[in-house]
Formats: C-alpha cells, structure tokens, sequence
C-alpha cells in the first residue's frame, strides 16, 4: 500500500500543488486546510506522515504537532515554514517536529525528506522475531553519557533528557562513534538518508539544539564542531 501523508495548509494554492505532487509521486493525500481538520482527521484515519505548515490560522502546525505529541503520538511530522529564523525552526523541534522546509521549498526537497521520515519509521516499526539467546548490551555509553537505544531514552550523569526522533538519532550516531569526527556527508547519509548540501543549516539548527538540551553550567562541551568537516563527541 502507498503511504498516506496527511498535508495541512491553509494557502489554497500551495496546498494544491503540492496535494497533486504527492499524489503523482505516489502517495495517498488528505489535504486539508487548517489545524482543527488536522486534527480531526489525525484522530480519524492516522496517517504514516503529517506535513503541516507552521503559519495557519486558528490551532497552527506547532499546536496540532504538539496535542499529537502529548497524546503519544509518534507519526512523523515535517514542518513547512516561511520562518528563516534558527529560532522559529528550533520551536518546530521543540514542538516534537521531526524535521521542517523552508518556503519556498523544492517539491523534490519535500519528496526526500518525506522519504528520510518514512525510512526511519519503519526501522522503528515493531517486528515478531525470535528472541536471541542472550540478549544484547542495552545500554550505548560514551563521554558521560547513557543511552538505551530500546526505549529511546538518554542520561547525562543523573539528568534524563528530552529528544525529539530525530535528536535521539543524531545523538546515537555521535555516541557510538565517540572520539570520530564524523562530516557532514555522513550524517545526512545516516540520519536523513539525503545529503542536503554545502547550503543547508538543517544539520546546524539540530546540533545548536541538542547542545542547548545537553549542556549544562560548569559542565564540559560535548558535541565539538571541526570546522570545515563535520563533529565529534568528545568529553574535554
């Protein structure tokens, strides 16, 4: 079956276009054009993917993202929004968006990160597998960290911290690969699935974000940027 997106946006004009891209390249749509149809149509018939425009009137993207988010609701959800500024993208994230385009996007932009979404989703999907006869090491632990990759959950010291989907995973891959400078091609690869290019801030806003859930007063930097390459996690 082709996944579902449900599109919210309340440009008729863009919410059209982009209605009929998406259904050229596959998908099945519910387009709709404000928050509260999101919402109800969200609690209806979940969909495997939410694109809400940040900016409607009424309930707006970030408010739909977040009532989903507070009723446990794990569907991805990839923000669109004419906000440039770090600061309103950081607010999608702290919505619990899992990513964002910027207007005016490329519809083929939109594509690949739909396409990241749905690939990371159905890794996380639950599987019926035997069980392995001993069961693996749990816990992944690194520069004062302690991650348990099952239960998506994440300690500094003492201090449990609050990711989004795609926080987690971009702190993961920094972990397992402590001490490596990891570049920007790399990580697009493995968080995304889709190298966004020398241009794109989207790698930037999520490490600034994560910095700013992970540092803390008198306590080292974790996340180091080599300039010119990529980053690392380091305990310095």
């Amino acid at each position: 079956m082709p996944p579902t997106v449900l599109l919210a946006e309340d440009d008729r004009a863009i919410r059209n276009a982009l209605e009929r891209a998406l259904v050229l390249e596959g998908y099945r749509v519910t387009a709709v054009a404000d928050g509260v149809e999101a919402l109800a149509q969200a609690h209806k018939s979940p969909p495997d993917v939410l694109v809400l425009d940040v900016m409607m009137p009424g309930i707006d993207g970030l408010q739909v993202c977040r009532v989903l988010r507070a009723e446990g609701d794990r569907t991805p959800v990839l923000m669109l929004t004419a906000l440039v500024e770090t600061a309103d993208r950081i607010a999608g994230l702290d919505a619990g968006a899992d990513d964002y385009v910027v207007k005016p996007f490329d519809v083929e932009e939109v594509f690949a990160r739909l396409r990241a979404l749905l690939r990371r989703s159905n890794r996380e999907a639950p599987v019926d597998v035997p069980k392995p006869a001993a069961a693996p090491e749990r816990y992944v632990e690194a520069a004062g960290l302690r991650m348990d990759p099952q239960a998506r959950r994440v300690w500094r010291g003492e201090r449990e911290l609050e990711l989004t989907r795609t926080e987690f995973e971009l702190l993961e891959l920094l972990v397992r690969n402590a001490g490596i400078v990891l570049d920007h091609s790399t990580i697009y690869d493995r968080i995304w699935g889709y190298d966004f290019g020398p241009g794109s801030k989207n790698l930037a806003v999520y490490v600034g974000y994560l910095r700013r859930k992970l540092d803390t007063p008198g306590a080292p930097q974790l996340i180091h940027t080599v300039r010119g390459v990529g980053y690392v996690l380091r305990e310095d």
